[in-house]
């Protein structure tokens, strides 16, 4: 069963696409935090001793199995990628399929700085597991694509990092006191915003007040805007994928990353 609300399906639907894990080591973990231990799926090629890091972070729907989809992707590409359930403390958003009810109960109670520190003890996890700690990347959809812009200017020891149309300009709250518009300035991460000119939650006039501010503060990050595209156009599993949008965007993620370093 799906469920829609304002044309966006729930994480209920099939992915079209499906990636198989021959070649990988794929698995569900839980990972260390400072009050306990938060759950993950990680994935990463069989035969590679010492790969480049990955952290993928989620849509608003959490760890759901596009999301693990997404890792086996990057692990086929020769990354230890890992996903963090960034907001279990909150709640369980795998049994909220309705939208704003979803964003009321789990998601605007969810704190920038519980996620920076969890997002923290996910790249110790993931070099304790033999990943390459100089090269650490980073690539979020959505609700993560916001944390994608946030956790760059958070952690310098990033290599290079995709946001996938990411909010950049929303209202401060105590739990989310800066957003991507105000850490452009003194970003030095090289951050890749993939955005559609046609998604109707983030204008297209914030995407370009990004833009401006990144290039005044000569920062290497860029954004890409692809015209008529409507916001979640990589995810396959949703009536917003645009199959040619998303081919587009993924080669752009892997180029980014081998232009700055970490393939």
């Amino acid at each position: 069963m799906t469920s829609a609300i304002n044309g966006i399906v729930a994480a209920t639907s099939p992915n079209l696409i499906s990636t198989d894990t021959i070649d990988l080591r794929v698995g569900d973990t839980m990972i260390p935090v400072h009050d306990g231990a938060i759950p993950a799926y990680w994935a990463m090629p069989a035969n590679n001793p010492c790969p480049p890091i990955v952290l993928v972070v989620q849509e608003i729907f959490g760890l759901h199995e596009h999301i693990r989809d997404v890792c086996r992707r990057f692990a086929k590409a020769g990354l230890l990628a890992v996903a963090p359930e960034l907001y279990v403390r909150q709640g369980d958003a795998s049994k909220i399929s309705d939208i704003p009810t979803l964003i009321e109960q789990i998601v605007s109670k969810v704190p920038d700085a519980q996620v920076m520190a969890d997002l923290d003890s996910t790249v110790d996890w993931a070099v304790k597991q033999g990943g390459n700690p100089t090269k650490i990347a980073m690539s979020g959809f959505c609700w993560g694509g916001r944390i994608t812009w946030m956790y760059a200017a958070h952690n310098p020891a990033l290599k290079a990092a995709v946001a996938w149309y990411g909010g950049l300009i929303r209202p401060v709250t105590p739990l989310t006191p800066t957003h991507p518009i105000d850490i452009a300035a003194s970003l030095r991460v090289p951050v890749l915003g993939l955005y559609g000119a046609g998604d109707t939650g983030i204008p297209l006039e914030t995407v370009e007040k990004m833009q401006a501010a990144l290039k005044v503060s000569g920062s290497q990050s860029n954004i890409h805007i692809y015209p008529g595209t409507p916001h979640a156009f990589y995810a396959d599993y949703r009536p917003s994928y645009r199959h040619e949008q998303a081919e587009d965007g993924w080669q752009r993620c892997l180029a980014w990353f081998a232009t700055h370093g970490v393939k």
